[in-house]
């Protein structure tokens, strides 16, 4: 390919330099050969794509003038914020435009009266909690990867594990500004708690992936921060035992802020990688809770849920030194990176109904037995969020495809039966493409092609993860 030219499905050819006078500053402009490779894929770094052009945005109006410019030329648009995502969301194709938002990270307003902020979607999650907080304010959106960005949590409605009590990045989403891909500027939402005038045009770009429109302003609820949080950990002789123990906890309405389950075998994994140690070791899964709040209504919490467990645990444990605290909620946030150290696995997030966690853990056991795959099972216990690591092992790359795919199919199809899903808040990208045309409707998938044409008539946005096949 000549340099500054760039060769579009062998039918195209367009100037792709002409970017470098829309910025206006040729170090924010990167063109191949010479975008690094990190920016070709997602966080794991397995799949791999190619893009024409990488651009650091700094406004609005850059990001609607690159918009304008690629839908004049059809050139494909991948919208990139810190690249954690796990499925290939961020994986450009066809010689993409990449717009990289690491720049646009500034918080634009704090408003104290309505509880709201106002930030770019570039800016890092864990940095938006920490000031806010230092405000006596809370986002309570807690996704395991503290450093994706906001706009990469709103693009995938990412979870995590305070969702059992606040709900996820959807429910703290008032407003947007966004980008359409002829570079029309919208805003949608607004300041107001309530809203039916219209179609709910913000609700519809919420997890899209970047498919529909790109975010350029993020407008969030924030609530009062809880005047304290207290962790508690649960051991149990099984891990059918500490999962059946879920429901009987929730139908007490004692309100967990966070409700974990995790195997022992799991946790060796984070405690060797972390070079931590977890308490009672001698039990065989955990439940990890926490409750916030006032003082006295963690106090009272606490003891309802002594008196519902106690006969059917083996230990209660409250956390209250905070460098314990921390250290098992550092093992149970590094478990995806602690099998990762080990060996290459495929990271799933499979959601069912709560009721049915058990059976799908059970299972999950099972397959892994009859396999002879390592399936290694923890997740969000509250709203049914099965987290899996399908681990490669020893396997060469064709035996790893070819199992690989064949366990999926039937991990997949065993949730549907359930009742569930092939994703709670990862998102489909380019990894689940065929998994999701075989659970979804065909009347569904043509709405959703048929929404897509509306925001993006050309199918230059993100168009791998689309929704094509019917």
């Amino acid at each position: 390919m000549l340099a500054g030219v760039f060769f579009l499905r062998g039918i195209l050819m367009v100037n792709i330099s002409q970017l470098s006078s829309i910025i206006n500053d040729s170090s924010r402009v990167v063109f191949a050969p010479n975008i690094e490779q990190k920016y070709l894929s997602d966080t794991l770094g397995r799949k791999k794509g190619s893009a024409s052009a990488l651009v650091f945005v700094k406004s609005t109006e850059e990001v609607s003038a690159v918009l304008r410019f690629a839908s004049l030329n059809k050139i494909p648009v991948t919208p990139r914020g810190a690249g954690t995502n796990l499925v290939g969301s961020t994986v450009p194709h066809d010689n993409a435009i990449i717009l990289d938002f690491s720049l646009m990270n500034r918080i634009l307003e704090i408003d104290k009266e309505n509880f709201t902020a106002t930030v770019e979607p570039g800016i890092i999650l864990e940095d938006f909690q920490k000031y806010v907080e230092s405000l006596g304010l809370f986002y309570p959106p807690d996704p395991g990867e503290k450093t994706a960005s906001i706009g990469g949590n709103i693009a995938t409605n990412a979870g995590g594990m305070r969702a059992v009590k606040y709900g996820v990045t959807r429910n703290y989403v008032m407003g947007l500004e966004l980008v359409l891909a002829d570079g029309t500027v919208l805003n949608v939402g607004s300041k107001n708690r309530k809203d039916t005038t219209g179609l709910d045009i913000k609700d519809t770009v919420i997890g899209s992936e970047g498919t529909l429109a790109v975010i350029t302003k993020c407008l969030l609820r924030l609530i009062g921060k809880p005047e304290k949080s207290t962790s508690i950990l649960i051991s149990f002789e099984s891990l059918k035992s500490g999962i059946e123990a879920v429901p009987v906890l929730l139908k007490e309405n004692l309100n967990p802020t966070a409700l974990e389950f995790i195997e022992r075998k799991v946790v060796k994994l984070g405690e060797d990688f972390l070079h931590l140690d977890f308490p009672d070791k001698d039990a065989l899964a955990y439940l990890l809770l926490t409750f916030d709040g006032s003082e006295e209504e963690i106090k009272n919490n606490i003891a309802k849920l002594q008196n519902v467990v106690l006969p059917i645990c083996k230990k209660i444990t409250v956390l209250d030194d905070s460098q314990l605290s921390a250290n098992v909620w550092r093992i149970r946030g590094c478990l995806v990176k602690a099998v990762e150290a080990v060996s290459e696995q495929e990271p799933l997030d499979i959601v069912v109904p709560i009721s049915r966690v058990a059976d799908f853990v059970e299972f999950v056991n099972q397959l892994e037995m009859q396999s002879g795959m390592q399936m290694i099972s923890f997740g969000h216990a509250g709203d049914g969020n099965v987290h899996l690591c399908v681990v490669r092992g020893n396997r060469s790359e064709q035996e790893w495809e070819s199992e690989l795919h064949a366990n999926l199919e039937k991990l997949y199809a065993h949730a549907h039966n359930l009742g569930g899903l092939i994703s709670g808040e990862h998102g489909l990208g380019v990894s689940k493409r065929d998994f999701f045309f075989k659970e979804t409707p065909d009347a569904n998938v043509r709405l959703m092609n048929q929404i897509k044409t509306a925001f993006d008539p050309k199918g230059i946005l993100n168009p791998k993860i689309s929704y094509e096949k019917i």
